[in-house]
C-alpha cells in the first residue's frame, strides 16, 4: 500500500504518465499517455485507480488483455521518464467505469480534450476504451 500511496504522490500535478506494457516475448512497450486519478474507492479499501483511455485496437489494450500487468511512471509528453516506475496492474473498464473515466480526463485536459473529442465525432475511426490501472 505504500508504494501505491508513493506513486500517486509522484503523479500529483503530473500531466502525462509513462504507461510500460509487455509483449508475449516479455518485452516492454512504453507509451506516453494521459491520465487521470479516481476517487478512493471504498470497495478496494480506499485505493486509488489511474483511467486512461485508448483506442480498442491499440497495441497497449491488445498487451492489456492478454496479461494486466504493467509499469508506470511520471513523464514529459514526449515519454522521457522524470521519476520512479511503479509496479501496476491494468484492465479494461466496463462502460460506466468509462463514463466516469472521461469525464476525470475531460475535466483535466479541458479544453484540448474537448477539440479532440470534436474530431472524433466529425472523423469516427476507432472504438476507445478506458483502461483501469491500480498501483500494487
Amino acid at each position: 500500500m505504500m508504494n501505491a500511496l508513493a506513486g500517486l504522490a509522484a503523479l500529483d500535478g503530473k500531466k502525462y504518465l509513462n504507461l510500460e506494457t509487455y509483449r508475449k516475448s516479455g518485452v516492454g512497450v512504453r507509451t506516453p499517455v494521459w491520465f487521470a486519478v479516481g476517487p478512493p474507492d471504498a470497495s478496494t479499501g480506499g485505493k486509488r485507480k489511474l483511467y486512461v483511455y485508448t483506442t480498442a485496437d491499440s497495441g497497449k489494450a491488445k498487451r492489456i488483455r492478454r496479461s494486466g500487468i504493467a509499469k508506470v511512471a511520471p513523464c514529459d509528453a514526449r515519454g522521457k521518464v522524470t521519476g520512479q516506475w511503479f509496479d501496476a496492474h491494468a484492465e479494461i473498464l466496463d462502460a460506466a467505469e468509462f463514463r466516469q473515466g472521461m469525464k476525470l480526463i475531460n475535466r483535466k485536459y479541458r479544453p484540448l480534450k474537448q477539440i479532440l473529442d470534436l474530431w472524433t465525432r466529425l472523423f469516427p475511426a476507432h472504438e476507445r476504451v478506458m483502461l483501469g490501472i491500480r498501483l500494487i
